[in-house]
């Protein structure tokens, strides 16, 4: 039995890198009221970990009876699953041989102690310091050249100076900062020489230099289009191809996927891209990724990219994770004909997960 746990705070508490870490209040609640989400990919039998085992039981059908209603019968296989995943608040006491979360950090691995998981369960300090040094975003920086060619750009550097960043700012007249772990749309900044010079982020620079040690630098794209690739890696380092996210963003953070077949996200991308160019990419992903990831990181992963300037950047950042898109794979129709957008959205209080027409 795998024991399945939704942490969406995961991002942040990598960056504290604190085993007594309190997520801030809209992670908690992300977490409270979603908490069943990762009963979409659950096997027969698993259980998953979650704050109110009958209200996740409650929103997971209200989901199901969504998707039959957006789909209709038979153009899903959630809505055909004959049984529903154990709900637990504690780690159950027999039969547990994994636990998958969302993404693996010290702040979970000390609550999951907390509530009877026991040390062979859980990864090492060992473990969690590489999970946390690849989730830097110096390895998308590095993998970066690696997947370019003709018909890409892309450019990520790597500041520890205040004074680096100004000699880039005056190169590219346009910048995006980003921090070297934040989650979603948390930690960016963007620079203009001529209207917002660096002056005006001295303060914000300062501090993450402090924290955090660097600050990663890239030049400003015009963007078209938002998508990525998920993956997962075995544990002999195989890379195994998931699917497509196209995915909608505002000022960086995630607001919404496409729920589609691959075909239709494919013909989607076809408009921006060449096909050939997309496959090139996977398959450098799928050859290079082994040998960074083999005997430090087991699980699913997502690479973003970016449609800019009629041109493709394939790495604009690696989660080392399990991401929404994985969540919309895993809702996405048999069908080539249906399409329809999965969506967050913050209602009276409580966030929720709405299927919705385009």
């Amino acid at each position: 039995m795998t024991l399945h746990i939704f942490n969406p705070e995961h991002d942040i508490a990598l960056a504290a890198n604190l085993s007594n870490f309190t997520a801030p209040h809209a992670g908690r609640q992300l977490r409270h009221d979603l908490g069943f989400i990762p009963a979409l990919w659950a096997e027969e039998g698993d259980s998953v970990l979650v704050e109110n085992p009958s209200r996740a039981d409650y929103d997971y059908m209200r989901l199901i009876q969504s998707l039959k209603r957006s789909f209709g019968a038979g153009h899903h296989a959630l809505t055909e699953k004959k049984t529903t995943p154990n709900w637990e608040k504690r780690v159950p006491a027999a039969g547990l041989t994994d636990i998958q979360p969302w993404g693996w950090d010290k702040a979970l691995r000390s609550q999951l102690k907390r509530v009877g998981a026991g040390d062979g369960l859980l990864p090492s300090d060992a473990q969690l310091d590489d999970i946390r040094l690849l989730s830097h975003r110096r390895t998308s920086a590095r993998l970066l050249p690696l997947l370019q060619g003709e018909g890409t750009l892309g450019e990520s550097f790597e500041c520890t100076t205040p004074d680096e960043v100004e000699q880039l700012l005056n190169r590219y007249g346009k910048l995006v900062l980003k921090a070297p772990w934040s989650s979603s749309g948390r930690g960016l900044r963007f620079l203009d020489a001529e209207r917002t010079p660096l002056a005006m982020q001295a303060g914000w620079l300062k501090n993450l230099l402090t924290a955090q040690g660097s600050v990663m630098a890239e030049p400003f794209y015009n963007k078209a289009k938002d998508f990525g690739m998920e993956f997962s890696c075995k544990a002999d380092g195989t890379i195994c191809y998931e699917g497509l996210s196209l995915f909608h963003t505002t000022n960086g953070a995630y607001t919404g996927n496409i729920l589609a077949t691959e075909n239709a996200k494919r013909e989607m991308i076809s408009r921006y891209v060449s096909l050939d160019l997309l496959d090139s990419v996977k398959e450098k992903i799928c050859a290079l990724l082994p040998s960074v990831l083999e005997g430090k990181y087991v699980g699913p992963f997502g690479v973003d990219m970016m449609i800019a300037e009629e041109k493709l950047h394939p790495c604009v950042e690696i989660n080392l994770r399990r991401t929404m898109g994985h969540v919309a794979l895993a809702l996405s129709p048999a069908d080539d004909d249906l399409v329809r957008v999965m969506r967050i959205e913050y209602v009276d209080g409580t966030y929720k997960l709405k299927i919705q027409r385009p």
